[in-house]
């Protein structure tokens, strides 16, 4: 990582007259992205619109920045597939769910953090998850993303050949992070694997999709396999994540919140009120951290 900025492994983009950043509805010639973005030192992503318009606003107070308790506005709002919103250093976008979406969002976000000649930039994925034997509204971060096989790997079709990237995440982050959770006592975090996968029924061993073909007891044997692999919690996005993160050089974690415990059952069926709360609790602890690295003193 030279000097800090943000790496591109693709000799091809220095060929390129003008990057357009299509899905983001932004690009080299038509944004002056060095002034736009040149001093963003931290990245959240989350897979809904709301939630990182709610974090970006979260954030705005947890700074003390000027317009605090206002709307904030959607750097993309010239695309429907994403939102992105700025608060002073913070960046918040929104990645829809699973892995294509993710990906198409983070090659433009690497591209875009790379043209504006970001530096030392902390990338964090906050999100909610299924939990494996641990309660819900529990805080995970993850120490390794692993693959439906409990592998740390990432398997990318290209050009008809797998292509497999490691899903380590920065270790030294993560204990950051976990180190920030001990002054947030009302809820429990700790650190663990997270299991990506491509689908949210089937694929995550529900029995409550329209389609399933395995027992109730198969099902409860797999996930009882991912809990003694070390698997604390299950979503559709980290492997794709950390990948791409660890390959182009930024500091990346994932903390997800687990809106049930899997071993118990399948459906989410807490209150809108409870889930808002547990959303709320990955945010927390990053603005915590954010806050840290700032050097400011905590808020009440």
């Amino acid at each position: 990582c030279l000097n800090g900025r943000v790496l591109v492994k693709n000799p091809h983009l220095d060929l390129m007259e003008e990057d357009v950043l299509y899905h983001l509805d932004l690009g080299t010639k038509t944004h002056n992205l060095p002034a736009m973005f040149g001093d963003i030192k931290f990245v959240c992503v989350g897979g809904s619109p709301n939630r990182m318009r709610a974090f970006a606003q979260f954030m705005q107070r947890e700074l003390g920045l000027a317009g605090a308790g206002e709307d904030v506005a959607d750097i993309c709002a010239g695309s429907d597939r994403y939102a992105m919103y700025r608060a002073g250093p913070v960046l918040s976008i929104s990645h829809g769910m699973g892995i294509p979406s993710i990906s198409i969002m983070l090659h433009e976000l690497i591209k875009l953090l790379h043209h504006a000649k970001c530096r030392d930039v902390t990338i964090i994925r906050i999100g909610t998850s299924g939990g494996l034997g641990i309660e819900a509204g529990s805080v995970v971060i993850t120490d390794t993303a692993v693959d439906s096989s409990f592998q740390p790997r990432f398997e990318q079709v290209v050009l008809g050949d797998v292509v497999v990237r490691s899903t380590e995440l920065d270790k030294d982050l993560a204990e950051e992070l976990l180190a920030c959770s001990r002054d947030i006592p009302d809820f429990p975090t700790l650190i663990g694997h997270t299991m990506c996968t491509y689908d949210f029924y089937e694929g995550q061993g529900r029995l409550d999709g329209a389609l399933c073909s395995f027992s109730s007891e198969k099902k409860l044997e797999y996930l009882r396999r991912a809990y003694d692999a070390g698997v604390r919690n299950i979503e559709m996005e980290s492997t794709a994540f950390a990948a791409l993160c660890g390959l182009c050089g930024l500091k990346a974690a994932v903390v997800c919140v687990a809106l049930l415990d899997r071993l118990e059952g399948d459906q989410i069926r807490a209150s809108h009120e409870v889930l808002w709360e547990y959303q709320q609790r990955p945010q927390r602890l990053i603005a915590a951290f954010i806050r840290k690295r700032l050097g400011l003193c905590p808020t009440d």
